[in-house]
């Protein structure tokens, strides 16, 4: 089979065709009479955007921006065939103020009447024909295409900016919703921080209370190197995929504290981010009891009966563990010291003789630009046998226990910290849990 080359087209009136060269000539007839040939190609775009009234120019394309409010754009007067002008919605925001295509005696669509342009992200290119049509629509296209910046896009908490980085914080519960992610792989993935609710210190009699275990602690790196993470974080490159939906964050509440003499501290609740689950700290024992296990387990109780276990941590089982079991209580009359809650990073201390136990440490990681400790734990009473003998909190929130005499009550928790509480001495309450925190943290640029 030969190929049939194009050497040559011509437009004539009754003339023949010819195509390919000598000796490889085919002939068609053309009866039809070639006529009407106005401007041909596209318009030349004027990429300094309209906002005021003016007179189009065939030939020309124009971006019309219509933000500060609507305006009249006055098509070319005496046309000839094959003019063209066309217009861009700049802005778009032509569903809200619309551009009017002033007619200027021609006809438009076949129609003696100005036109309108109302429809968001619109382009048109008009053409005109004869006198019978006037200028018509060649090109309508409401698409609005936008390029993938190649960034995670999303909102939600509170927005602050480190660097090259968002950084999206929530201390009660919302909606972290992403717009945009850049693909796959690093790009595709977020940095979280979440921290369960801590729990209340225990509430016993005479004898010491354990501290409120602090709420779980979990971390993931969305790329290697960037921010210093805490020592939980399992890899250099851990972080969470995440894809363009809306993700539910739940902030869990601190434990309760105890509602009366001879109970554990109220265990923390949960905080969630997608499949991120922490779980709350657990509650200081009283003087007969163990600590409640959860994310870090509360101090064990200490008294007559004989010094109780702390409460175990990382309850449930995750990996990187999300917290630590509680301290141990002291033994019988006449030392009845208790155990500190646990932290994140560290067990809560036992009790030893003439001293009740500090809070387990918390973690500390600069995913907020910041080097933070969350999650300590709190610290025990101390009991009426040894007066002032009451544990510190853990660093990341954790409060201190009641002393004798002095402060009886635990303090509390600090809020978002999912630190743990302090126990009560002398017959009062333990101190409130702190609350949880959520931070995600992304490259936007």
């Amino acid at each position: 089979m030969s190929t049939v080359k194009v050497n040559k087209i011509e437009k004539r009136s009754g003339s023949t065709l010819t195509l390919g060269g000598p000796g490889t000539a085919v002939t068609l007839a053309c009866g039809a009479t070639q006529t009407g040939f106005g401007r041909t190609g596209t318009v030349d775009w004027c990429t300094t955007a309209k906002t005021s009234p003016f007179t189009a120019v065939s030939g020309d394309g124009f971006f019309l921006n219509t933000t500060g409010g609507a305006i009249t754009v006055t098509l070319p007067s005496s046309p000839s065939a094959g003019d063209i002008v066309a217009f861009k919605d700049y802005a778009n925001t032509w569903d809200s103020n619309a551009v009017t295509l002033c007619r200027n005696g021609s006809k438009i669509g076949g129609v003696c009447a100005n036109g309108v342009l109302d429809t968001e992200s619109q382009s048109v290119t008009l053409i005109y024909v004869d006198g019978t049509k006037g200028w018509q629509d060649i090109h309508d296209s409401t698409a609005n295409i936008s390029g993938n910046p190649g960034f995670i896009a999303a909102t939600g908490g509170t927005v602050t900016t480190s660097g090259d980085y968002k950084i999206h914080t929530f201390t009660g519960s919302g909606c972290f919703a992403v717009s945009n992610i850049s693909g796959t792989g690093v790009g595709a993935k977020v940095s979280y921080v979440v921290v369960a609710g801590g729990a209340a210190g225990g509430f016993a009699s005479a004898n010491a209370a354990g501290g409120g275990g602090a709420g779980g602690f979990r971390e993931g790196k969305q790329a290697c190197g960037g921010y210093t993470a805490s020592p939980l974080a399992a890899t250099p490159c851990s972080g969470l995929p995440v894809s363009v939906q809306t993700y539910p964050i739940s902030i869990g509440a601190g434990g309760a504290a105890p509602p009366g003499a001879c109970n554990n501290g109220g265990s923390g609740a949960n905080s969630i981010f997608s499949t991120i689950t922490s779980t709350g700290g657990g509650g200081g024992g009283y003087a007969a009891n163990i600590g409640t296990a959860g994310g870090s387990g509360g101090g064990g109780g200490g008294g007559i009966s004989g010094g109780k276990v702390g409460g175990s941590g990382n309850t449930p089982p995750v990996s990187p563990s999300q917290g630590n079991t509680g301290g141990t209580g002291g033994s019988p009359s006449p030392d009845r010291q208790a155990g500190g809650g646990g932290g994140a990073t560290a067990v809560g201390v036992n009790a030893i003789p003439g001293a009740s136990g500090a809070g387990g440490a918390g973690a500390t990681s600069s995913i907020n630009g910041t080097p933070t400790a969350r999650a300590g734990g709190g610290g025990a009473s101390g009991s009426g046998d040894t007066p002032g003998a009451s544990g510190a909190g853990g660093a990341g929130g954790g409060g201190e226990g009641g002393a004798t005499p002095g402060t009886n009550e635990g303090t509390a928790g600090t809020a978002n910290t999912g630190g743990g509480a302090g126990g009560g001495a002398n017959c009062n309450p333990g101190g409130t849990g702190g609350s949880g925190v959520v931070i995600i943290r992304y490259k936007f640029q």
